[in-house]
């Protein structure tokens, strides 16, 4: 693995730089809002993930984490085309914390694989992945890291004029799959407004195969008879989406003030088994209530005070053959202050406090049996994050304290006290060479999921066991990372190692029952038993990039983008972390030119053998996507981008290592996505 690193890095070295003829035009570098500290991605000693613009609408996928997945470091966890969840480093589900402007989404995405989270890609206007001491502000546990999606629903700030608009519309002809999405914002004095909405459509996805691995399926669900696999589409993965926000804002000199409405219903199928006895569909509602403002200077010795309040109403219905069967509900509140105090001498940063309120509740809707006992989840945390310069290196120190509490019905109550810290350096050694490095100890409580769970789950087709013995789960985390930047190429490189104690997997035990948990059915019961336990886990890999300018003149510029990332989970014990992305490398070439972007990007998948008892590998592949955008200026205060992409041109059958359903669910096959976005 370290050798196809070296090998990357070396062949990098044979480009040669062209000379530019022209003087090129400076960009400004963007600052992580995500961060208090307000730092600028050369100045954080973490790696940091920004996408806004038109990169951003360039990248935009069917979910968060279809939109993030090409990222360094970052993959989805897909369950079929309705649902992807980010993965950073291996790390997905509770560990990866899903922000919608800075506060939680608070659906339940994070408990099991096939929830779609209800944060959408499309409405984003920035999204920002953050590791490292900043990660502390939003909740304990997030060693693989923090996405926040910012959308702008609650205005911060006046806007130019009293209406601006935009529209976009895209088509992708993997699943015939239409989308449209509006915004409308503006403001007039002190009072600033923002709506916005979308709705998709989509039918059964095209694949580059058959659906179903019936070889694979052979190990892993012996008793399982396949009678239906469709070659070149999945069945049941058609979808129906809407959303609809309202927000307004009072805005003045001293900061703001305002709230916010949002409602969206999902209704996506899951890739069925094949056996043609059950078929599944997910019916998504939410509606969400924010309030959030900014004073600045509020006093003395403070910069500005946030304040966020959110409540979230959701609930989803898994429909088994037309019956109502899991059922999922979640009112939760959150609210959160954050403090940025004055310099203290050379001492910046801010302190703050999260409360957060949860009624959750997953019931055999029919039979009004229970997944996971009705719980009332209560968690209270203070944080603090810390920064100063001393020479050529910057330091941030970040901690937090947290109390959780879990009461379930009929059942003693529960009690975790996670304790997180962080401590990382930046060391500039010159204007072309920097140096960075993070030590990260990050502790969470067990979700109610993994200790309370006892019940059939239909779109998983799994009995889930959880276990009330369930300890804290610890990570302790290094990052090193090396910066170079010059006129003929900008590289990065990062290294981690990651050191978890208690580490909390669900997994097949081996055991297959009937819908009652028993097995009477024996010996042809065909639900696997997953539960939940835990063990020490250490993950390692690396992250790299080589830029090279190939061409920079009147004709554009060109440039070549040579990148890898590799993440390797295993037990301490010995066997191999399920689910695990395998070794990814390849190469990019960009061209800009005026007001034309376009890219052609090859990406090699490696096989992955390592992935842990009772799951099947996945082969390696090859992903050739290529996309391209021009920039109109349809009138003095009108704009118009279209764009259009091509989507793993070479049709491969990809399986998907990070994937629950990688056995039955592949990727997306060949596919053209074309749009426009008029903006005013």
């Amino acid at each position: 693995m370290y050798k196809k690193l070296v090998l990357l890095a070396a062949s990098g070295s044979l480009a040669l730089p062209a000379q530019a003829e022209e003087q090129p035009i400076t960009e400004l570098e963007p600052v992580i809002v995500t961060s208090p500290l307000q730092l600028k991605p050369s100045e954080s000693a973490v790696p940091v993930t920004i996408l806004s613009d038109d990169e951003l609408r360039m990248k935009t996928g069917h979910s968060i984490g279809d939109t993030l997945k090409n990222e360094l470091g970052i993959s989805s966890q897909s369950f079929g085309p309705g649902v992807g969840t980010p993965v950073i480093r291996g790390q997905a589900g509770p560990r990866v914390r899903v922000l919608s402007n800075g506060i939680g989404s608070n659906d339940v995405s994070a408990i099991s694989p096939d929830h779609a989270t209800s944060v959408e890609p499309l409405l984003a206007e920035r999204i920002e992945v953050l590791r490292g001491p900043a990660t502390l502000l939003y909740g304990s546990g997030a060693m693989g890291g923090v996405v926040n999606v910012i959308d702008n629903r609650i205005p911060g700030s006046r806007f130019d004029k009293l209406l601006g608009a935009a529209l976009e519309q895209r088509f992708d002809s993997a699943s015939d799959e239409t989308s449209t999405t509006m915004k409308v914002e503006g403001s007039k004095d002190h009072i600033a407004y923002h709506l916005d909405g979308f709705y998709r459509h989509r039918n059964n996805l095209d694949i580059g195969g058959s659906g179903i691995d019936t070889a694979k399926v052979a190990i892993t669900d012996p008793s399982l008879e396949v009678v239906d696999n469709p070659k070149g589409y999945l069945n049941n993965t058609g979808a129906e989406a809407i959303s609809g926000s309202a927000g307004l804002s009072w805005v003045g000199d001293s900061g703001f003030a305002g709230a916010s409405i949002n409602n969206i219903n999902n209704n996506y199928g899951i890739a069925p088994d094949g056996t043609g006895e059950e078929t599944v569909r997910i019916a998504m509602r939410q509606s969400k209530y924010d309030f959030k403002s900014e004073l600045n200077n509020p006093f003395k010795f403070a910069k500005s005070l946030r304040t966020r309040l959110g409540y979230t109403d959701y609930e989803h219905t898994e429909i088994a053959n037309g019956e109502p069967g899991a059922f999922f509900t979640n009112q939760s509140y959150e609210g959160r202050m954050e403090l940025t105090h004055q310099d203290i001498g050379p001492l910046r940063g801010a302190v703050g406090f999260q409360a957060q309120a949860s009624d959750f509740n997953a019931i055999e809707k029919l039979t009004g049996d229970s997944i996971v006992p009705h719980s009332l989840i209560n968690s209270y945390g203070v944080f603090a994050v810390e920064s100063f310069d001393a020479g050529s290196v910057t330091y941030q120190f970040g901690a937090r304290v947290e109390q959780t509490d879990i009461n379930p019905d009929g059942m003693n109550g529960l009690s975790y006290t996670p304790v997180s810290a962080s401590a990382a350096a930046l060391w500039k050694l010159n204007d072309r060479n920097s140096l960075n490095l993070a030590i990260t100890r990050s502790s969470r409580a067990p979700q109610v999921q993994e200790l309370l769970a006892n019940g059939f789950h239909d779109a998983t087709r799994s009995y889930e066991i959880g276990s009330l013995g369930l300890k804290e789960e610890t990570a302790y985390n290094l990052d090193l990372g090396y910066r170079f930047k010059t006129d003929w190429m900008r590289a990065e490189f990062d290294l981690f190692h990651n050191w978890a104690t208690n580490y909390i997997t669900q997994q097949r035990n081996g055991d297959y029952v009937d819908q009652d948990g028993t097995d009477a059915c024996a010996p042809v019961c065909t639900i696997p038993v997953v539960i939940s336990s835990q063990q020490d886990a250490i993950f390692k890999g690396y992250e790299a990039k080589l830029i090279f300018p190939m061409m920079e003149n009147h004709f554009g510029l060109l440039e070549l983008t040579m990148f890898s990332d590799y993440t390797r989970g295993e037990f301490k014990s010995g066997g191999d972390v399920p689910r695990m992305p395998p070794l990814r490398y390849g190469l990019q070439l960009d061209y800009n030119q005026d007001q034309l972007s376009s890219y052609l990007r090859l990406t090699r998948a490696d096989d992955q053998p390592h992935v842990g008892e009772f799951e099947t590998s996945t082969a390696g592949y090859f992903l050739l996507n290529a996309g391209v955008n021009y920039q109109i200026k349809a009138s003095q205060d009108a704009k118009l981008m279209v764009f259009a992409k091509g989507n793993n041109l070479l049709d491969a059958n990809i399986r998907n290592s990070t994937s629950y359903l990688r056995n039955f669910a592949p990727e997306a096959g060949r596919g053209a996505e074309v749009g426009f976005r008029v903006s005013y």
